[in-house]
């Protein structure tokens, strides 16, 4: 064979390279943002001209002989633009702690125009941050709603009325707070179709998420509204007996986040007259409060589309598009007034979110290919891969066939369960799901909370029972029929494919109509 390097592999290596590149720049320019924020706050000049010419020479000496020619070149552009980042406009979101929030990307998806960053500070900061004139204004979020409320020279009536503000800009000398977050709420309703105009309604929990939804609920002209909390007059103990005619309840606890998944504070069943259930909790999708209400036939929505049309009317607010956050929301009609424009942006961005958000977990017979098509679109996304099966082998010592073979396989199905728990929550991951994952109906909840679910359907011609002890116990035929239903009615989308004369041309398929259906 000669020598010669293969144009494929180059290729592929290029394109890893790139890949890298693209992380670095990312970093660069959030960094660069960073200096700006930093510079402008200790009344420095943004741009300092020698600072960028010795910046030249000094990577002109480090350059390798290749790239050397090139790198003023080079770093003349991205000091040009980072340079562009840094002089736009400077929002961001408030927080004491904010170890992660999609809030960033939002706005970056809605409009670019201005940077946006992370505020973390401690509550003696906030004096010092509202009159520093770093950010032309932010997002508030907990702990501090209600101190940037105080902090206002002027509020709109949703501010007015919950005493909590999500929204600051610095205009004309004042201090001007909006709250976003009723609008958002309102919107996450209206688009699966749950009407509160007339109905019962019960709001657990009474902290800052709860103040604006109290504020919607009224607006959308909400029969009665019971305030359910710990210490409040109706609580846990006596719920039941004080709002069971309850015909919609919201969820405005952290009960049920991750990674706290399992919680969920009421029982459903005791609502005899339940039409639907709403959560502002977008982390994970499906909450195991939601998970019941869908059981039960009830409409239910989640807090994504919340988060997101808050941040929609926010940008609008950020952008000085006054006028065009009005329209989102009028008080006496609610979300049905909104522009066909804004709702496509708003639900173009929470599609993007929940794709990015949502694992992609594959379900299926023993055999039927799940752990290499996983680990194919693993490569093709960028996405970290788990196979439920390695993950067992790694967390026991053991692999799923040692067990099976050993303990039997009641002691599989419950180790197999721990897994579940563990993996199954987490975001943005490709995940290979054994077999048997269906034979527990606890894990539905975990297979359904935070993924994409996808069953991939091969003929039983085509499935090996090979290293597959339970396949070779019970035979394929009859796990088949055994598991058939659970695998459709846990699965967000059925794929079926026959047979492939090239295992390549199958998963090129299967890739492409996968990733296709989360377009």
């Amino acid at each position: 064979m000669s020598g010669r390097p293969d144009l494929n592999d180059l290729r592929g290596k290029l394109d890893q390279i790139d890949n890298d590149i693209l992380d670095l720049f990312e970093a660069r320019i959030a960094t660069c943002r960073e200096i700006g924020n930093v510079k402008r706050e200790s009344g420095m000049d943004v741009y300092v001209p020698a600072r960028e010419e010795e910046k030249f020479k000094a990577l002109e000496e480090i350059a390798g002989f290749e790239s050397r020619p090139y790198v003023r070149e080079l770093f003349k552009t991205l000091m040009d633009i980072s340079k562009v980042h840094q002089n736009k406009p400077a929002f961001g979101v408030l927080g004491r702690t904010l170890a992660h929030t999609y809030s960033p990307e939002i706005h970056s998806l809605f409009d670019p125009s201005y940077s946006y960053s992370v505020i973390e500070r401690e509550p003696e900061e906030l004096e010092a941050l509202f009159k520093s004139g770093v950010f032309k204004g932010f997002n508030v979020t907990i702990p501090y709603k209600k101190n940037a409320c105080a902090m206002c020279d002027e509020l709109d009536d949703a501010s007015k009325t919950t005493g909590s503000v999500n929204t600051v800009v610095f205009s004309d000398g004042k201090v001007k707070g909006w709250n976003t977050d009723y609008f958002g709420f309102i919107y996450m309703l209206h688009r699966k179709g749950i009407r509160v105009s007339g109905k019962k309604v019960l709001v657990l929990g009474t902290g800052g998420a709860a103040s604006a939804v109290f504020y919607a609920l009224k607006t959308l002209g909400a029969a009665d509204i019971y305030a359910c909390d710990l210490e409040a007059e109706i609580n846990y103990s006596n719920v039941y007996e004080k709002a069971g005619d309850a015909n919609v309840i919201v969820n405005c606890t952290p009960v049920g986040m991750y990674p706290k998944v399992d919680a969920s504070l009421v029982d459903l069943t005791r609502f005899p007259a339940l039409e639907a259930c709403a959560d502002v909790v977008y982390n994970p999708s499906r909450t195991k409060f939601l998970q019941e209400a869908e059981s039960l036939g009830l409409k239910n929505c989640g807090g994504l589309a919340m988060l997101v049309a808050q941040a929609y009317k926010s940008s609008r607010i950020f952008a000085g598009d006054i006028e065009g956050a009005s329209v989102l929301g009028n008080p006496d009609t609610g979300a049905e007034n909104v522009s066909a424009e804004a709702e496509e942006r708003i639900e173009k961005v929470i599609r993007i979110l929940e794709n990015r958000m949502l694992n992609i977990t594959i379900i299926g017979m023993p055999g039927s290919g799940k752990s290499l098509l996983a680990r194919n679109i693993a490569a093709v996304t960028g996405r970290t891969l788990v196979d439920l099966d390695i993950a067992f082998a790694e967390k026991f010592g053991q692999t799923p066939a040692e067990v099976l073979n050993g303990p039997g396989e009641d002691a599989f199905r419950e180790m197999e369960c721990e897994v579940a728990k563990e993996f199954l929550p987490k975001s943005g991951l490709v995940i290979s799901c054994g077999g048997g994952i269906v034979t527990r109906d606890v894990n539905k909840f975990y297979v359904r909370c935070n993924s994409n679910v996808f069953y991939l359907e091969r003929p039983l011609t085509a499935l090996t029972d090979k290293n597959r002890p339970i396949s070779q116990l019970h035979g394929v035929e009859k796990l088949y029929s055994q598991r058939k239903d659970k695998y459709e009615t846990w699965c967000d989308y059925k794929v079926f494919y026959d047979r492939f004369e090239v295992k390549q041309d199958f998963y090129d398929k299967a890739i492409a109509d996968i990733l296709g259906k989360l377009k």
